[in-house]
């Protein structure tokens, strides 16, 4: 059994202009001690999926169909007490802003021993012992000190880390991280991958890490889903998709990273953009965009192999792609 198993889900958002189908379809798993990460441009619906399985979708959105089993159970349409109980408990999110994690009127102590006490039984005396532990298990100095400090009084990577302990108080089976080191830099970034990589291995916690750079991908995840236009369309593990991705979308996420490109060549890029939400193509939704496309993959929709893409099987190889030999 699966820790987390979605299955065709769709999230959808009823707004004056129509339906924006945000998440449309999509379909993962995550084990236990497993990092799986999901990876797309803006917009592509990798967080709205991450927010519907912490229950966290409002108005004018809702969970309109599909699956989210949890350790088994299916949660995408539990009641709201039911998913307090375990939103923070067995399944915490940390967030790209830790300032949506922290309240900026109350000092760090008063926070995590709330958390602790709204799913655990102890005193609050244990509890906040237990999360001045946990600040100093994330690399922060001066536990006690910083546990009486207000979240103004912390650099940004300071605040990520009392999130990402925020979010460990309870022990949780399973994490999403939504592109948490997204505005740090890149010495405090590694820090916290390593930070993370390591309570994985020791706890055995299940880590969706969503993500739009590639980089971080390489060395971190177990696998790797990438998405574009509400929905998966390739995912495989790390070194094959890397290597050899199939998908003309990966092979472009991949070919415009800057360390894959011949010295002083023009960085790769993908030309146009993503499309609208109110009107993305009824076939395949990167045909406007692929250099592979041919007559009618406007209007195919084929899943082949688990690629969306029915040319995945013949398409030129990946290192002749990259030199502009492919056509």
């Amino acid at each position: 059994m699966r820790l987390l198993e979605i299955d065709d889900l769709q999230t959808h958002f009823f707004t004056s202009g129509g339906v924006v189908k945000a998440v449309d379809g999509v379909s993962y798993g995550v084990d236990r001690g497993e990092v799986l990460a999901v990876v797309g441009e803006s917009g592509s619906g990798k967080s709205v999926t991450g927010l519907s399985v912490m229950g966290l979708i409002d108005a004018p959105g809702r969970v309109v169909g599909g699956s989210i089993r949890f350790q088994g159970r299916e949660i995408a349409n539990l009641r709201s007490a039911e998913m307090r109980r375990l939103r923070g408990a067995r399944i915490a999110m940390i967030f790209q802003d830790p300032m949506m994690t922290l309240n900026p009127v109350l000092r760090i102590d008063t926070q995590m021993v709330e958390t602790i006490l709204a799913h655990q039984d102890m005193g609050r005396a244990e509890a906040w012992a237990k999360a001045r532990d946990t600040l100093g298990r994330v690399g922060i100095p001066s536990p006690d000190e910083r546990m009486r400090a207000w979240p103004h009084q912390f650099s940004g990577g300071m605040r990520q880390r009392v999130a990402i302990a925020i979010a460990l108080l309870n022990k949780p089976d399973l994490i999403i991280a939504d592109e948490p080191t997204t505005a740090l830099d890149v010495t405090i970034q590694a820090q916290i991958l390593h930070l993370m990589q390591g309570l994985v291995e020791q706890d055995g916690t299940g880590l969706v890490w969503i993500t739009h750079d590639l980089s971080v991908v390489a060395g971190f995840a177990d696998r790797v889903a990438v998405m574009y236009a509400g929905e998966i369309v390739e995912a495989a593990r790390t070194d094959d998709l890397i290597d050899a991705p199939r998908h003309p979308y990966s092979r472009g996420l991949i070919g415009s990273v800057p360390s894959r490109n011949r010295r002083g060549a023009r960085l790769a890029q993908i030309p146009g953009g993503a499309p609208p939400a109110l009107d993305r193509p009824e076939g395949c939704r990167f045909a406007p965009r692929c250099s592979f496309r041919t007559h009618g993959c406007e209007k195919l929709q084929v899943l082949r192999d688990g690629v969306r893409c029915w040319r995945a099987g013949d398409l030129p190889p990946f290192a002749a792609a990259l030199t502009g030999t492919a056509s």
